[in-house]
C-alpha cells in the first residue's frame, strides 16, 4: 500500500508545490504519492508561482504542471500524512480535523529539523533569494523524509 503525502501551504503556488516536488525526486513513485494544497482558495486552477518554477527548474524539477487546490476535510481520509509549512496553515488545518486521529496525520514541515521556529518561510513577498532559501529548507527536510520513507520499504 502506498504512503500518501500532502504538502501544505496558504496558497498552494509557493512552498507546497516546491515540497511536492522536491519529495517526488526521492521518493519511489510506486511506493509513495505525493501531493500539495493550500488552506486558501485564491489560486485554484492556476500553476504555482514562476518563482517556484524557476527556482525548481533550477535544480532539476519540473513543477510546472502542478495545479493549485484546496486543502479539503477529505484530505484527512486519503492522506496518511500532512506537512504544513509553518504554525498558521497547521493551525487552519487542525482547525479541519474530526478527531485526534486526524489531527495526528498532520506536522509541521520542518518539525524533524533542528531549526529555531520550525517554519518554512512564505517567500512570496520577498525576491528571488527567498525562493532560494526555501528550496534548501525543503531540499534538506524532503531528503530526511525520503530516508524515512525508503528505510520503511527496504527493510
Amino acid at each position: 500500500m502506498k504512503t500518501k503525502i500532502l504538502m501544505v501551504c496558504l496558497g498552494n503556488i509557493c512552498r507546497s508545490p516546491l515540497a511536492e516536488g522536491i519529495l517526488k525526486q526521492k521518493v519511489d513513485k510506486d511506493q509513495v504519492f505525493v501531493d500539495s494544497a493550500g488552506t486558501a482558495s485564491y489560486h485554484i486552477g492556476k500553476q504555482p508561482d514562476p518563482r517556484s518554477i524557476a527556482v525548481a527548474k533550477k535544480h532539476g524539477i519540473d513543477i510546472s504542471t502542478q495545479r493549485c487546490r484546496q486543502f479539503t476535510p477529505m484530505d484527512f481520509e486519503e492522506f496518511d500524512h500532512i506537512f504544513a509549512m509553518d504554525k498558521e496553515n497547521y493551525t487552519n488545518i487542525i482547525a479541519l480535523a474530526k478527531n485526534g486521529k486526524e489531527q495526528q496525520k498532520v506536522k509541521l514541515m520542518l518539525h524533524q529539523m533542528s531549526t529555531s521556529d520550525h517554519e518554512v518561510p512564505d517567500p512570496y513577498y520577498g525576491g528571488d533569494q527567498g525562493f532560494e532559501k526555501v528550496y534548501q529548507l525543503l531540499d534538506s527536510a524532503c531528503e530526511q523524509l525520503a530516508q524515512e520513507l525508503n528505510k520503511k520499504y527496504s527493510g
